[in-house]
């Protein structure tokens, strides 16, 4: 006979399954009765004493002194994008950005060496290139792809490893594992951006990342409707992050906050979902006669699949793929989309599309698309939650616009 699953015990957080933790990981924090979090909508917290004041003044990360300290419902939402991480702790700002320079300045000091992926997103990669400079801090941009390439360029001074995957907007993936075990021997600070996959797909920390930052705006938020950030990491990590928080100032209000904690509450119903249709959609595209290229993860095709399946859960919303033809013929396709809707952003609810060539051109010159591996019929699609036939009926009427197009 079979061995039952072990049921998690109702007092371990810790033992819980994700689905239960977006739900009640952050029961423990609940200030009153109602089932539903409220929203402390203040910037400032009343002290019955000097007393009181002064420890409320001088605790770190208190939920009740001043705002950009800290908030009850921020509070809420740490405490379950640390349980979904599996780190110590974690901290909310306003975007992923925020997230990303703040645990970069935090860390890093003037004769540090950092070494920065080929592919970043876009405001990432600045950081490294024209930001971090500036104050005395050199880089190494290395193939994500090539672990010993990575090796090759960690010098006696390097701080920190900054890594993202799957990666904007290729899809490429780096080895978490083996960036964990290159690190942490030398005492290199490892961060992991991993917006693309979501705490669903992939938990870094458990890989052997020090520090896992998202941007919040994209699968924990959901909805397309708030911009976030947050940083997951050690108690340690966390209070050199959370001090240079306190100078920056990137602080997210409460109310986005509070919709950012409504957003995580169906997480896991949304990602698995999201991850059905967009394998689906992946695997269909390839048989299209329309379609050159498709690149995701979830694919066999993919040059680094297993990879993914090693580390990941769950391969995402991101499918790039490439129409046949050129720059027009591409524009024409993304034109005709009825469905998903001609936007930026990912891991939301509806699906979004954007032509990539088009989206940058205004920030890259077209050498440096092509070295990004942009080209000029490239497209990038966050695959949402709607009816997979649906999805698959859209796109073929927008292949075929640009077909007809193209033809004539």
């Amino acid at each position: 006979m079979k061995a039952e699953t072990p049921i998690p015990s109702h007092e371990d957080p810790a033992a819980w399954h994700d689905e239960t933790t977006v739900l009640h990981g952050d029961a423990s924090l609940a200030t009153d009765s109602s089932v539903v979090p409220p929203i402390h909508y203040s910037a400032t917290f009343r002290a019955d004493s000097a007393e009181q004041f002064a420890e409320m003044a001088n605790t770190p990360r208190s939920p009740s002194f001043y705002t950009r300290y800290g908030n009850p419902v921020h509070k809420r939402v740490e405490a379950v994008l640390a349980e979904l991480e599996e780190t110590e702790t974690a901290l909310l700002m306003a975007s992923g950005m925020g997230a990303i320079s703040t645990t970069l300045l935090a860390l890093v000091s003037a004769g540090d060496h950092v070494i920065a992926q080929q592919r970043h997103y876009m405001s990432t990669s600045r950081m490294f290139e024209e930001v971090l400079p500036r104050f005395g801090v050199s880089y190494t941009v290395v193939d994500q792809t090539d672990t010993q390439a990575l090796a090759d360029a960690i010098r006696p001074n390097t701080r920190l490893i900054m890594v993202e995957t799957p990666v904007n907007p290729t899809l490429s993936l780096t080895d978490l594992a083996a960036v964990a075990r290159l690190a942490k021997p030398r005492g290199i600070i490892t961060v992991a951006d991993n917006t693309f996959a979501s705490p669903l797909n992939q938990k870094p920390h458990t890989l052997g990342i020090d520090i896992v930052v998202h941007s919040a705006t994209k699968y924990l938020g959901g909805h397309h409707d708030i911009t976030a950030g947050a940083v997951c990491c050690s108690n340690e990590h966390a209070a050199k992050i959370w001090d240079m928080h306190t100078t920056l100032g990137a602080v997210l209000s409460p109310m986005d906050a509070w919709l950012l904690l409504r957003g995580m509450r169906t997480l896991p119903l949304r990602v698995e979902r999201i991850n059905a249709n967009a394998l689906a959609l992946a695997q269909w595209l390839e048989s299209q006669p329309q379609i050159q290229a498709v690149f995701y993860p979830g694919l066999a095709s993919h040059p680094q699949h297993a990879l993914a399946k090693k580390q990941m859960k769950g391969y995402g919303a991101v499918i790039a793929f490439s129409v046949k033809g050129d720059f027009d013929a591409t524009s024409r396709f993304v034109s005709a989309l009825k469905l998903a809707t001609h936007a930026v952003s990912l891991g939301g609810v509806e699906t979004l599309a954007v032509h990539t060539a088009a989206m940058w051109a205004g920030t890259m010159t077209p050498a440096q698309m092509i070295a990004a591996g942009i080209e000029p019929n490239f497209v990038r699609m966050s695959v949402g939650i709607e009816h997979i036939d649906d999805l698959k009926a859209d796109l073929g009427q927008a292949l075929a616009v640009a077909d007809v197009a193209r033809a004539t």
